[in-house]
């Protein structure tokens, strides 16, 4: 099986690229609102996109049932799930994340931007419901919830 490349594009989403059986490097954009970018990078040049196309993702589910590939398969391995209007996202906080060294209470995220902070995965353990007092650690997971704007918010104030 190729190997595949997995790139977190933080406020962006995440690309995920290989290398096809002729060499060309290729990759797509999965963006947070649904939409896919599809790319092929020049054969001259790696670093370089030498074709680039956008699907929505209603284009891309149909182009996935085209291609046979399972859409219950797509669903499960997002990141980001629908729930009735709102968006279940796990961020990984890195050394780079504003977030890292405070805590929940001290970015005020509910009150800015409406979505909260559901649980945190720190050395793969859950703990659910952290209270304002808790502070974020570079590797932890926030798991945050709220509606699709909301979500995005929070992405940002996170990683700003």
């Amino acid at each position: 099986m190729t190997e595949v490349r997995e790139t977190l594009l933080p406020g962006v989403g995440v690309r995920h690229e290989f290398t096809n059986e002729d060499g060309r490097d290729m990759g797509v954009i999965v963006h947070h609102d649904g939409r896919r970018e599809f790319l092929m990078y020049s054969a001259k040049d790696p670093d370089s996109c030498a074709q680039l196309f956008t699907l929505s993702e209603t284009d891309t589910a149909t182009l996935a049932e085209i291609l046979g590939v399972s859409v219950v398969n797509e669903v499960v391995s997002e990141v980001r799930q629908d729930l009735g209007g709102l968006a279940l996202e796990w961020i990984e906080l890195d050394d780079d994340h504003c977030a890292v060294g405070s805590s929940i209470g001290d970015g005020a995220y509910r009150s800015i931007t409406g979505a909260s902070i559901i649980a945190v995965i720190r050395n793969s353990r859950p703990i659910p419901e952290p209270g304002p007092d808790f502070q974020l650690f570079a590797g932890d997971i926030a798991v945050i919830v709220g509606t699709h704007d909301e979500v995005n918010d929070l992405r940002l104030a996170l990683c700003s």
